[in-house]
């Protein structure tokens, strides 16, 4: 029975072929976009969760009370580490760590420059990353020992086993080869390329033991795992005012310390007061919303085309139930036919998928595939045709069954008319998808566009950055002298974060006005001279550092002077690591960490001593390949175990829009998507409708009408109802995207015009799709379209 259904489904595919290529392309273009969302949300939600026992490893955080405002940071002291694991006896392990800029590894004349990671011992107990060779109870324990990733390992040593053998490690030590790890999955948070012990830091690192007697010093990162069984409610009263033990530290007594779960790490970014809150989760929900809306927009298509064209089937459903087809029968019949067409639709859409995943993983920056190995995947794959099938076959199946034989045979039902005002809901639902996603996109990228144009407080125009080493460190001021001679460039300096960020925060022991109880924390960049003139930012008051002399002395910007409330700050006192300081000057706000919020408050001290990062600003007469061949030699001169590399910072802070520019990127490819789905749409149901009426237009033609008129006539009922759909669109587009947009301090209005401008563009969409059929139908000749009568 079941192959006769199908034989007559396919038998029906194949007698009407231009309709079953609209549904098949809608449902197959429909279907790979929620299959390409799916395997991106699947990602998404899969971030972390590959490491065994990944419920029970948490991050600890701390919230900071800064003159009442709560702010969380991931950076805590190492005297927390031993804290949690002399003190909460349900912690089973504690890894504390430092992941650090790119550092150089050399074997003979192979030279690497990559991130990495400090870790405790414990940290691959905790993380059971994927070890190839080695054991990861014993791998970490040496401080001179390194663990590579698969891929680093290749590229140092080749095909060779690099198990016992030594790696220079950042030109200063050779450690020993200890463990081998599979490459770092996409989906890790954790990105490195090699760890080494974190007992290395303690080894060569004279006061780091000073460190970790204060809860002031918070520069690394701590992770914990808990033992089976125990829960974050069981212990989170006593990790939370865990620091409060150093009464006197105004920092500990009003810190509290959190910790957040493995598996929130990717989707809750978002803190506010203290609490960590759907960041990308938003996006990822939406998305996934846009894929079941583009499926349901396909399988609309599906429902009009067939309701519409139900008189064609009225007399085949009044003759098998006047021969004795009972309902049941012909509702499997036309449900049949729904499940070969999507069965058809669902093979194109995997094979679209696979065209488009390269582009898509540029677009996303991300390493999908389709996992055909997977059987899960092929039964999910399954369930969605059966379910697309179910959604747009079961209106058609139920409907055309319901029909009267009597009736139909004799031709008194008008089967096509009577379903008209559900199918106007239908492409009315689809336009007003359609232009929501329109709209989305055109805000989205007004935003981005507002806050690229915002003045940033600094010049990033030629200004690269290297990160530094121990021998660039200690050949600075010779390499800074012949860059400047042979006129390369215009300025350079160091620095402890880079232009575009701001690596460290810390709390003032006391400042002007400071209240009892009163706490502020702020950015700290440690610089060394000509700073501020080579990054670009003026100086609002008093004046730049004039080197060592300056030592005791420190500069503001005005997000901070406004934090502490100073009227005057010029050559006032504060207090800060353990002695008084005095202000040398103010400098003006410049965004370097987010450019959709206001500048944070930053404190700027003069210590040539570290010198994490080189800036330095080329010459404007010099062309950049030109200087980069150049800056090669000579870096490589002062720097030679180490490939020279540079980045330049305007990409830097280009990067920073990377998440609402994907936002843009994607809104508008399923908006397009969506708008082609629903035009294909239109333009069967134009199509027929165009076919039902070619006698009409035949004897209007006879009258006079005019092509215009007649074009009017067979366009203005889909006129009005994308219209309606423009009006329906716009309330609920404008509650979202203003909602979106609060989580922005630097944020754009949205204009009454970017509505118009979308309803516009539907239109103009609809009335090409429309237009096609309306006049190859006016223009045709009334004798023919009349002939048979």
């Amino acid at each position: 029975m079941l192959r006769n259904y199908l034989k007559t489904a396919w038998r029906n595919l194949r007698k009407n072929k231009v309709y079953s290529a609209i549904n098949i392309l809608g449902l197959a273009a429909g279907m790979a976009v929620a299959l390409l969302i799916g395997l991106w949300v699947y990602n998404e939600y899969s971030y972390d969760r590959f490491l065994p026992g990944y419920q029970q490893l948490y991050r600890v955080q701390r919230n900071f009370n800064s003159n009442g405002d709560t702010l969380t940071f991931r950076s805590v002291s190492p005297r927390l580490a031993l804290a949690l694991k002399q003190d909460i006896p349900e912690v089973e392990h504690v890894a504390i760590s430092d992941w650090f800029t790119p550092r150089g590894l050399m074997v003979g004349d192979k030279k690497l420059f990559l991130s990495g990671g400090q870790a405790g011992g414990d940290f691959l107990k905790m993380f059971q990353y994927p070890l190839v060779k080695g054991n990861a109870q014993t791998a970490m324990n040496d401080p001179y020992s390194i663990v590579l990733t698969e891929s680093t390992a290749k590229a140092l040593f080749g095909d060779a086993d690099p198990m016992n053998k030594m790696v220079r490690f950042n030109n200063q030590h050779d450690l020993k080869v200890t463990g081998l790890l599979k490459d770092v999955p996409a989906n890790s948070t954790l990105q490195f390329n090699f760890l080494v012990p974190f007992s290395y830091i303690e080894a060569n690192n004279p006061n780091f033991k000073e460190n970790q007697n204060s809860y002031d010093n918070n520069g690394y990162q701590i992770f914990v795992q808990l033992k089976p069984g125990v829960t974050l409610a069981q212990i989170a009263g006593k990790i939370k005012v865990i620091e409060h033990s150093e009464k006197e530290n105004n920092n500990a007594m009003n810190s509290y310390v959190t910790l957040q779960p493995l598996a929130r790490w990717h989707l809750y970014s978002n803190y506010v007061n203290g609490q960590d809150t759907p960041g990308f989760l938003e996006y990822v929900k939406t998305f996934t919303l846009i894929g079941i809306l583009v499926l349901l927009i396909a399988c609309i298509n599906f429902i009009n085309l067939t309701t519409a064209r139900s008189e064609k089937r009225a007399r085949e459903v009044g003759v098998r139930k006047a021969i004795g087809s009972r309902r049941k029968h012909l509702i499997i019949q036309f449900l049949a036919e729904s499940f070969l067409l999507t069965l058809i639709a669902g093979a194109f859409s995997l094979l679209f998928v696979q065209i488009a995943l390269p582009a898509f993983n540029t677009l996303t920056g991300g390493q999908l595939s389709l996992p055909i190995g997977s059987a899960g995947f092929w039964g999910i794959l399954l369930a969605g045709i059966v379910i697309t099938a179910l959604i747009a076959g079961s209106r058609p199946a139920f409907y055309l069954s319901s029909f009267q034989p009597v009736k139909v045979l004799k031709s008194s039902l008008g089967a096509g008319k009577s379903n008209s005002p559900f199918r106007k809901v239908l492409v009315v639902a689809q336009f007003s998808c359609s232009i929501a996603l329109i709209v989305s996109t055109v805000i989205v990228y007004q935003q981005v566009q507002h806050a690229k144009s915002r003045p940033n407080g600094f010049d990033l125009d030629r200004l690269l950055m290297t990160n530094s080493s121990n021998d660039l460190n200690r050949n600075y001021e010779a390499l800074k002298v012949e860059l400047t001679n042979k006129g390369l460039i215009t300025g350079m300096t160091t620095a402890s974060s880079p232009a575009t960020d701001v690596y460290w925060h810390s709390n003032l022991a006391q400042w002007p006005g400071k209240r009892a109880d009163e706490t502020v924390e702020m950015g700290i960049v440690m610089v060394s001279e000509d700073y501020f003139k080579t990054m670009g930012m003026q100086i609002k008051e008093g004046r730049d550092f004039i080197g060592l002399a300056d030592s005791n002395r420190v500069i503001f910007n005005e997000a901070a002077v406004d934090r502490l409330r100073l009227k005057d700050p010029v050559n006032q006192t504060i207090r800060w690591g353990g002695r008084a300081r005095q202000v040398a000057g103010v400098v003006k706000d410049a965004l370097m960490t987010s450019p959709f919020g206001a500048a944070d408050p930053t404190m700027f001290v003069i210590d040539p001593g570290v010198q994490d990062h080189i800036l330095y600003r080329l010459a404007p007469n010099v062309k950049t390949a030109d200087a980069v061949t150049q800056l090669t030699a000579i870096f490589n001169k002062y720097n030679p175990a180490y490939p020279y590399k540079y980045e330049f910072t305007d990409e830097s802070y280009a990067f920073k829009f990377k998440l609402e520019v994907l936002i843009g990127q994607l809104s508008a490819l399923f908006a397009g998507l969506a708008i082609l789905i629903s035009c294909l749409g239109l333009f069967g149901l134009a199509a027929y409708m165009a076919e039902q009426r070619t006698k009409e237009i035949g004897i209007r033609k006879v009258l006079g009408a005019s092509i215009p008129q007649l074009w009017l006539l067979l366009s203005k009922d889909f006129i009005v109802l994308v219209l309606l759909s423009c009006l329906i669109a716009a309330p609920v587009t404008y509650y979202y995207l203003h909602d979106w947009l609060q989580q922005y301090q630097y944020r754009i209005t949205i204009h009454p015009l970017v509505f118009v401008a979308a309803g516009m563009a539907a239109i103009v969409i609809a009335i090409l799709t429309i237009s096609f059929q309306a006049i190859r139908v006016a223009r045709n000749n009334p004798v023919k379209s009349l002939r048979t009568e």
